[in-house]
């Protein structure tokens, strides 16, 4: 089982950025340039190196693999049919509904090690490699489309997009980076959690929930209830080895990804929502993943 506070070093990484903001000279403009550092680079030279460096066997995980983007593909219809629920708020919609499917790679990474240790990081990369091209796909539809953004012009410019194929291409073909690049792109990429996660602190209004909090309530849900529970189904239905079963379950249950701020301010959405959204789905993964683990143990 994972320790409790797995995700409190996360969760006060968001809080230092709210108070750096708020509280000293390092104000709104030196943030808008930070979050332009990790959307541009150092979130994608996280996601390449993260993929490329682990040796991936896609035909002997079909089934771990399927699991994965079975929950993903789970997440974004739902997600997508609240847009036409009653009094929901289109910009509102297009910016929060990343938060049910996307997830937290860097957490997933460092929780899989945990659970199952070597094999564990390979199984999770490959869900990675799998399931963020299509979460940053879904992500971006909603949003170019309310912005009036060209949809095919964003996906081939999103560098998390891009980045992600590229490691998956360069994972699939056998290559491997000399030990100098690996080195470099592995010190450049650790730095897009700390900086990320205050990135959304710094852009943090706590009041933006109050905006839309029956949206807010049921995208958490998804990806806090819903998507677990499909997990657990899945994994027992499918019998996966125990291992392999507590590690799509963790995958199910990860809080969303702290980069849906990121993706939102540059493109138009409403920030303070989706970092209201992405610090509670921060808090409650805390006590769910957990939960969920327990769940999957006591199903056995």
């Amino acid at each position: 089982m994972p320790d409790p506070l797995l995700l409190l070093p996360d969760f006060m990484l968001i809080v230092v950025g709210w108070a750096l903001c708020r509280f000293t000279p390092l104000n709104r403009s030196v943030w808008d340039g930070a979050e332009k550092l990790v959307y541009f680079l150092l979130f994608p030279v996280l996601l390449f190196s993260s993929i490329a460096r682990n040796p991936l066997q896609p035909g002997a995980m079909l089934q771990l693999a399927g699991s994965g983007v079975a929950v993903v593909a789970l997440g974004i219809v739902l997600a997508y049919v609240l847009r036409w629920a009653p009094g929901v708020d289109p910009r509102l919609h297009a910016s929060g509904a990343q938060v049910a499917f996307r997830f937290n790679s860097y957490v997933a990474l460092a929780l899989s090690e945990r659970l199952a240790g070597t094999a564990g990081v390979a199984w999770i990369a490959l869900l990675i490699a799998l399931c963020v091209p299509l979460c940053n796909i879904a992500a971006v539809w909603p949003l170019a489309r309310h912005g009036g953004h060209g949809y095919l012009r964003e996906l081939t410019r999103n560098p998390l997009i891009v980045s992600t194929l590229a490691g998956l291409v360069f994972n699939l073909l056998g290559l491997r980076l000399p030990e100098l690049a690996a080195t470099t792109l592995g010190r450049i990429g650790a730095a897009a959690l700390p900086i990320g996660l205050m990135a959304v602190g710094a852009g943090l209004t706590f009041g933006g929930l109050r905006a839309a909090p029956r949206l807010a309530a049921a995208l958490l849900a998804i990806r806090h209830a819903v998507l677990p529970l499909a997990a657990l189904l899945i994994v027992t239905l499918l019998a996966l080895p125990p291992a392999q079963q507590a590690v799509v379950v963790a995958f199910a249950a990860l809080p969303t990804a702290s980069s849906a701020y990121v993706l939102a301010a540059r493109m138009g959405g409403h920030g303070g929502f989706v970092a209201g959204l992405v610090t509670l789905s921060t808090l409650i993964g805390m006590a769910g993943l957990p939960l969920a683990l327990l769940a999957l143990q006591l199903s056995r």
